[in-house]
């Protein structure tokens, strides 16, 4: 069996001599797993970079084998943002996820165009880090494996304003008004989930990750009993780091 096909690299780590096991998406064959001779030279170090969207020839002699892989780049995301620490961990993010949230040959037409246009976004232009447009992907994400938050009306008294809650059960919005004395217990929705024009604080990305975090790690990854990937964690703690800190209650006290 044998395709071409234009293909992301989700993941890279080494394999035998010299070789590295690539894990790939691409439009019509989903993720896919593959050997690529040499991939962890010094030579070819700078395609097999997670993010890159390369031209892939996968190889095999059954479907269900570890294929072979050779690549031409198209385009190197990774090297446009090397300076950009919050950028490379985006990536990374986003790549750890769709690897570990979609099933080895399963198209996703959509996911896969969804991503690319992601990755060109932050590679292009990466400042100010378009972390609006990340946290609307994870959203995407899940839609697109049938777990669709329902961010349009109150699930309590179905106003479509003033929306600044969502319910950790069911992943439908609530209004200021429907919270009522339930709002310690329901998940902040930054406006900037719903609002492509905003790309919010770090406060709110923080809010932000943590909705979508819930909703990954209950109705994705939690049923196949398993963590939410490393690369979305260190992206967690990344924009945890850029939190104002707090005021010095000793300096205050002093005042």
């Amino acid at each position: 069996m044998e395709w071409e096909a234009a293909a992301l690299v989700l993941s890279v780590r080494p394999y035998g001599e010299g070789s590295a096991l690539v894990h790939l998406f691409s439009e019509q064959h989903g993720v896919s797993h593959g050997m690529a001779r040499g991939g962890a030279s010094r030579r070819q170090a700078s395609l097999w970079q997670t993010g890159n969207l390369v031209m892939a020839r996968w190889r095999a002699r059954l479907a269900d084998q570890l294929g072979t892989l050779t690549a031409e780049p198209v385009q190197c995301v990774a090297g446009r943002i090397l300076d950009a620490p919050l950028q490379l961990e985006m990536v990374s993010s986003a790549c750890a996820l769709v690897d570990g949230a979609l099933p080895q040959g399963e198209p996703h037409p959509e996911l896969f165009m969804r991503l690319v246009r992601l990755l060109t976004l932050i590679s292009v232009a990466p400042e100010p880090a378009p972390m609006g447009a990340y946290l609307r992907w994870e959203a995407q994400l899940l839609a697109g494996l049938g777990y669709g938050l329902d961010l349009s009306e109150c699930a309590v008294t179905g106003a479509r304003e003033d929306l600044v809650y969502v319910s950790p059960r069911s992943g439908r919005a609530v209004s200021r008004e429907g919270a009522g004395e339930w709002r310690d217990r329901l998940l902040p929705l930054p406006a900037l989930m719903t609002d492509e024009t905003q790309d919010g604080t770090p406060e709110d990305w923080k809010d932000g990750l943590a909705l979508t975090g819930h909703f990954l790690s209950r109705w994705v990854f939690g049923v196949r009993h398993q963590p939410l990937p490393a690369a979305r964690e260190r992206l967690v703690e990344y924009v945890q780091r850029l939190q104002p800190a707090p005021p010095d209650a000793d300096a205050e006290s002093d005042q």
